[in-house]
């Protein structure tokens, strides 16, 4: 799953959402460095990954890109399914998405100190340009998808995924949808596994 995704699927705890946020850039047992809740949040995270990345309905998505994307495909998808979450958030969230990412962009603010580097440097781009709200639209995914080619070198052709996501549109949406409901209940298990089990 792409970032929106990650925040919502953290609960209500900001140290655990800021783990499960930085995860993709914290290796091996470098998670064991930070404090408890965001060891919590960098777990959470890599078993939200393979959770998805085994899944029969999530592969049905890729599977519709392979043949132009390669093994950017599940990289596509994640990024395709947080269109849907923010384009069908009030069905997950009874506090308006801009509010919500707002208190998301305070809370990186307020622990800016144990933020690896690269989301440093990155998190003042993402707040100004308001990438987790732009991502309700076709525009900001393919704004999205546009900057994610480029940092391939141009290799991936991401850029144009734009054009299966308005094709096969329902069908995508249609998997998602029943894709994370599966993924809330499993994440939720999985979240209370690991604050019972994380010292």
């Amino acid at each position: 799953m792409n970032y929106l995704a990650h925040i919502y699927l953290s609960g209500d705890n900001d140290l655990v959402t800021v783990g499960n946020f930085i995860a993709d850039g914290i290796k091996g047992k470098n998670y064991k460095n930070y404090q408890r809740d965001i060891q919590i949040g960098i777990l959470l995270h890599r078993n939200i990954d393979t959770y998805t990345d085994a899944h029969k309905t999530v592969r049905l998505s890729t599977k519709r890109l392979h043949e132009n994307y390669g093994h950017y495909s599940g990289v596509i998808v994640d990024i395709l399914y947080d269109h849907f979450l923010a384009k069908n958030w009030s069905a997950y969230s009874s506090v308006p998405l801009a509010k919500y990412v707002d208190t998301f962009y305070d809370s990186l603010e307020d622990n800016y100190s144990a933020l690896p580097s690269r989301i440093q440097k990155m998190m003042p781009y993402m707040i100004s340009d308001n990438w987790l709200l732009s991502y309700a639209s076709i525009e900001g995914i393919s704004k999205v998808l546009d900057g994610m080619n480029r940092r391939t070198k141009n290799r991936s052709g991401m850029d144009k995924a734009v054009h299966e996501l308005e094709l096969f549109y329902k069908e995508f949406e249609s998997e998602f949808s029943s894709f994370f409901d599966e993924l809330i209940a499993f994440s939720s298990e999985k979240l209370k596994e690991l604050n019972e089990t994380i010292l």
